[in-house]
């Protein structure tokens, strides 16, 4: 792992874990919006459909997330860089696996996952690395695996440096893309685009939220 990638992973991992009670207190369940629940429960008929492999939660955050898909008969396990978010989902989750990593540097054998899931987290992925994470999201996939990803979207690409939230000293960095970027990135990785999903800003979200799904291609 490059200097310049481990520097990120920690300030990230470091950023959540100073939040990560907060954080987990404001968005026990991860899913704010029917829509995004609707499109899980689609992910989960998908994966179950193509076979019995686990799926990764990438960004697993306090584990509502993969307590939900656990809840809809899928083989799950979650994935986060903050250990204090790892500690807190395993605490509210003790029948389910949860351990510190990052998908950039997927630790899996070939062709082991059934699907993929990262809601919300490849926004604190800067650009240089997606390439190679979503390479690696096609390594461990099986024939058919699907991806599924959220991010919050806008017509024009942009970024974020926050300092502060919850009252919490952080250094957390969020890097804004199209809907069009990150289906480039998908399939130059080599992955098949299923569909996209666009829905607008709701309450207090300033910018739009994008879903896409995707899979690796059936032998």
């Amino acid at each position: 792992m490059s200097d310049s990638n481990a520097d990120f992973l920690q300030t990230t991992g470091s950023s959540y874990d100073a939040i990560a009670k907060d954080y987990a207190s404001r968005h026990p369940h991860g899913l704010s919006h029917p829509l995004e629940r609707t499109l899980v429960n689609a992910f989960a008929e998908l994966v179950t459909a193509n076979g019995p492999a686990p799926v990764a939660d990438l960004g697993s955050g306090p584990g509502g997330v993969a307590a939900l898909l656990h809840g809809l008969g899928v083989p799950v396990f979650g994935v986060d860089v903050s250990p204090g978010m790892v500690s807190l989902a395993r605490e509210a989750h003790p029948e389910l696996r949860f351990h510190v990593g990052s998908m950039t540097s997927l630790d899996l054998p070939d062709a082991t996952l059934g699907g993929i899931l990262a809601l919300y987290s490849t926004i604190h992925v800067p650009d240089d690395h997606l390439p190679a994470a979503f390479a690696g999201f096609h390594r461990a996939l099986v024939p058919g695996g699907h991806v599924l990803l959220a991010f919050q979207s806008g017509p024009e690409p942009g970024g974020l440096h926050l300092t502060e939230r919850f009252g919490h000293e952080i250094d957390l960095r969020y890097y804004w893309r199209t809907p069009e970027q990150m289906r480039s990135m998908l399939t130059g990785a080599g992955l098949e685009m299923v569909a996209t999903t666009v829905r607008e800003p709701q309450e207090e979200e300033t910018r739009p939220r994008a879903f896409l799904l995707a899979r690796r291609r059936p032998e």
